[in-house]
């Protein structure tokens, strides 16, 4: 037996100022989260996204297509009811953060790493006082704590859709310095992607593409452009 799933059941939708932000009405009717609290985002361009993925469907509603709503369902049932844990996990990849961890070998790759990753570091170390660590392998290095603590203090003054946005950022590109560049416009998606992806692509050119590997891959790719589109949707 097939699954039920909702279908397209208004003809207009509509962004609605409130007080405390902006939401979304279907034939006047508020649009609410999956747990029934108010749909209500920061900005007008925020709630404007989210109506027209509402308004793109068409029979059978598909959440799947839906990134933004999706975003803000989360920031308001669980990025603000779980505020500190949220920061806590973005944070953790700053002690573990992708661009301190350099190849062994080839000589080539970890020249690449060090071309294109060290300015980003750099990058963290004037912006947030935030100077990290370089290693060779998968041992793990320990951060100065204080220097960690600034990028914490910096990820916990976000309020929860913004947070909400840039754990995608940092959960996908695997990097906190990553997330924060892209945030903070130091780099677009794109090229925080393609960092991200350095090792991944030394490997393809050598060996090949797996087909399903490539697949997964831009799946990724999608959802990171998503996450800073809505980054920038969210700012006040």
């Amino acid at each position: 037996m097939s699954e039920w799933a909702a279908k397209r059941f208004w003809k207009e939708t509509t962004v609605t100022e409130r007080p405390e932000g902006f939401g979304v009405a279907l034939d006047g009717r508020a649009v609410k989260t999956p747990a029934k609290a108010a749909l209500t985002v920061p900005t007008r361009a925020y709630a404007e996204a989210i109506a027209a993925e509402w308004d793109a469907q068409e029979g059978a509603i598909q959440p799947h297509k839906m990134p933004v709503t999706r975003s803000a369902n989360a920031a308001i049932d669980k990025v603000a009811r779980q505020h500190s844990e949220v920061v806590a996990h973005v944070c953790e990849f700053g002690g573990t953060d992708l661009l301190c961890y350099r190849a062994e070998a080839p000589a080539e790759l970890f020249d690449l790493q060090a071309e294109k990753w060290d300015p980003l570091l750099e990058w963290a170390a004037q912006t947030y006082g935030a100077a990290l660590k370089v290693t060779t392998g998968i041992l793990p290095v320990d951060q100065p704590a204080d220097h960690l603590a600034r990028l914490e203090a910096e990820v916990a003054a976000l309020d929860p859709f913004a947070l909400a946005a840039l754990h995608d950022l940092v959960g996908i590109t695997g990097s906190l310095v990553l997330g924060l560049a892209v945030a903070r416009g130091r780099l677009s998606a794109e090229e925080a992607w393609a960092l991200s992806r350095l090792d991944e692509d030394w490997q393809i050119a050598q060996w090949g593409e797996d087909e399903e590997a490539a697949e997964i891959a831009a799946h990724k790719r999608e959802a990171l452009c998503d996450a800073a589109r809505i980054w920038s949707l969210a700012e006040r």
